[in-house]
């Protein structure tokens, strides 16, 4: 029997609300199938999703197995040996997500599979119809994305000349139809750091029980924020590789913080022309505060 298969999955935030789904064709028969994780990775998605397709074939066969991850794709074709030659183990380290990838392993030794990669959203049909797939059963578990009523909203921005060198952070914070702004300035420091601080202390001039939309354009307060906070709070504030992380004062007054109200976080990309005025503002706050350093 020869079955074609695609696969998908992935996480929202990346640790977060995960879902996978695949779909299975042979001859004029088909199969779909999806799965949610309330906390899991994109990776763990993906490899959940090649294992349950896998597990579903119930004899041999030919399969040609489409993903877009070339985590999965080249992890199967050009790693996976070595991985078992040393023990499930990469420079004398177990491999991440180890359990799945045995499992995986297993399932695929079973079958003759040609294990294809092809670039997500370019076009195939099928590929974009297990990604929708895969989002949905995401999105079935998913906390509302509407806004609560009465939500304030701060636009928050660093800047620091020389990197290190003196810094000043600005806000500008929304409650309906009024509009605060708050800025500060530090002699010597980072732009991470001001980035940083410029949303604790947005946070500060907003009531605890308010919920709150925080919105950057910094990468790093992004995804500290909604994903990698969570690793660093398992392994006590550090790194994979053991050193502790930069900036643990601010993060972890900002892990306080996130732990006793709602902050709905945006992060704003896109040309400088298009950024909201709100940002733009907070920006041009934060450039003033670095005056009197000049």
């Amino acid at each position: 029997m020869r079955v074609t298969i695609y696969t998908d999955g992935g996480a929202d935030p990346n640790p977060g609300i995960g879902g996978w789904a695949a779909i299975l064709k042979a001859g004029n028969h088909e199969k779909v199938l999806s799965g949610t994780e309330d906390y899991t990775t994109n990776n763990r998605m993906e490899l959940q999703a090649a294992i349950s397709a896998l597990s579903a074939l119930k004899r041999p066969s030919e399969v040609d197995f489409h993903t877009d991850s070339q985590y999965v794709q080249k992890g199967i074709t050009e790693h996976i040996k070595k991985w078992v030659a040393n023990g499930w183990k990469r420079k004398g380290r177990e491999i991440a997500n180890v359990d799945l990838w045995k499992e995986l392993w297993e399932l695929s030794e079973q079958h003759d599979i040609s294990w294809l990669w092809v670039r997500g959203h370019s076009g195939d049909a099928l590929n974009e119809r297990v990604d929708r797939l895969a989002r949905q059963a995401r999105l079935s578990i998913s906390p509302k994305a509407i806004m609560p009523e009465g939500i304030v909203r701060i636009y928050s921005r660093g800047a620091c000349k020389g990197n290190p060198g003196p810094g000043g952070w600005g806000v500008v914070i929304e409650k309906g139809e009024e509009t605060e702004q708050f800025s500060g300035s530090v002699a010597r420091t980072t732009n991470n750091r001001m980035e940083l601080l410029g949303v604790i202390e947005g946070l500060s001039f907003v009531d605890t029980e308010v919920p709150v939309q925080l919105i950057t354009t910094s990468d790093y307060v992004y995804q500290g924020a909604t994903r990698w906070i969570h690793g660093w709070r398992k392994r006590d504030w550090k790194k994979r590789d053991g050193k502790t992380i930069s900036n643990i004062d601010l993060w972890q007054a900002l892990n306080q913080i996130m732990g006793v109200r709602d902050i709905w976080w945006s992060q704003a990309k896109g040309p400088t022309k298009n950024i909201d005025p709100g940002l733009a503002e907070a920006a041009q706050l934060a450039k003033l505060a670095l005056v009197e350093f000049s």
